[in-house]
């Protein structure tokens, strides 16, 4: 009797060391507050677990599609990804403090003075948002007051040109923005017009202005739409959606050259090309993005030494048209928005070899479109 008793105290302190070790993170999950969507969701990740635990959801009906997180994780910010915000030509972002519940009360919303804001990004020193305005092709640049709220009338710049797909391509359209690592440039991906744009931050004027070097081409009717760079910034990887190629820029002098393009997708592959987001695992060995066409997370390794990457797997995401994905803070988990399929992911991750595996775990949430950590 002694035996089975020590042994059941055994399993009992095992199960609670277990469970100590448990570690939740909260996630935020923009959506399109369409059918069953109602705004903002808000989960808990288990870090050993790999499960999502529900626990609310800020309203917003207003298609709160892409959202980002400030630096000192105090502020989210959401774009509407709408064309008629307050009676006016124009889409939104909208200012929300995180309490200590991890709950968001809203601070203010303001115009983007274009249509359809897409993606959202947040300056290293948050002081600054800017919001890329997809249909309009333009970028909307905003102070941030010192309670996280954003002022009005932001600094507004309007791309131009064409490419050469007259369908998706008659214009500008500005798909993802983002500042450098030392927030001395801004950067935008512009699927419209065939180019990664650059602009700097002029004192003087409190403006920022294009570059010395304004702009890298990409190839023509590829459609760069996100970005991810290495720490050091001598490193751009763009994820193309008409392409579905991951594009490598590396750092000369004082602007960057377009050095390779690889395919995200199998040789073999006839579907339609969507190539979505794109991330550098935490020791930035791997590169990971998504396409939408195949229904895939596609895995490359990174050539440290040149930057060059090379393709080495291609998991299906157990869903449809996977849009924005993120690693977990700690780089064990991979976790994929599938927007049709109306459901989130979750995938193990080797940090030796990169590989992803389907833990088998899919959790319901309506039109999930962009997955941020809140990293205490």
């Amino acid at each position: 009797m002694k035996i089975y008793a020590l042994a059941a105290v055994f399993l009992v302190t095992l199960l609670s060391a277990c469970q100590s070790g448990s570690k939740k993170v909260a996630l935020y999950v923009g959506t399109y507050s369409v059918e069953n969507s109602e705004g903002i969701y808000r989960y808990q990740f288990d870090t050993v677990t790999g499960d999502l635990i529900e626990e609310n959801v800020t309203p917003n009906l207003e298609n709160p599609s892409f959202i980002t997180i400030s630096p000192d994780q105090k502020y989210l910010y959401a774009v509407s990804e709408v064309d008629n915000y307050n009676h006016l030509d124009s889409g939104s972002v909208t200012a929300y403090r995180i309490e200590k519940d991890g709950s968001l009360t809203k601070l203010n919303q303001v115009a983007t003075l274009g249509n359809h804001p897409c993606h959202v990004a947040v300056s290293p020193d948050g002081k600054a948002v800017v919001a890329s305005n997809y249909t309009s092709g333009s970028i909307s640049i905003y102070e941030v007051n010192n309670d996280g709220s954003l002022e009005d009338h932001p600094q507004l710049i309007q791309h131009e040109g064409t490419g050469p797909d007259t369908v998706r391509q008659q214009g500008p359209h500005a798909h993802s923005s983002q500042f450098s690592a030392d927030g001395s440039s801004l950067i935008t991906a512009d699927l419209g017009i065939d180019k990664l744009l650059f602009c700097v931050y002029n004192s003087d004027s409190a403006k920022y202005v294009p570059a010395e070097q304004p702009f890298v081409e990409m190839a023509p009717g590829a459609g760069p739409r996100h970005f991810a760079y290495t720490a050091d910034s001598e490193y751009i990887y763009v994820m193309t959606e008409m392409a579905s190629s991951v594009s490598v820029l590396k750092k000369v002098g004082d602007g960057y050259q377009l050095i390779q393009s690889e395919s995200s997708l199998p040789a073999d592959f006839t579907g339609t090309k969507a190539g979505a987001d794109v991330h550098l695992s935490p020791d930035e060995r791997f590169v990971y993005c998504s396409n939408r066409g195949l229904n895939s997370i596609a895995v490359f390794e990174r050539n440290v030494e040149d930057g060059t990457v090379k393709l080495i797997q291609n998991e299906s995401v157990q869903g449809q048209w996977p849009r924005n994905f993120a690693l977990s803070p700690d780089g064990k988990f991979l976790l994929v928005a599938n927007q049709h399929s109306d459901n989130v992911t979750i995938f193990s991750r080797n940090e030796a070899t990169g590989l992803i595996t389907f833990t088998g775990k899919s959790f319901d949430i309506p039109s999930p479109v962009c997955l941020k950590f809140l990293v205490q």
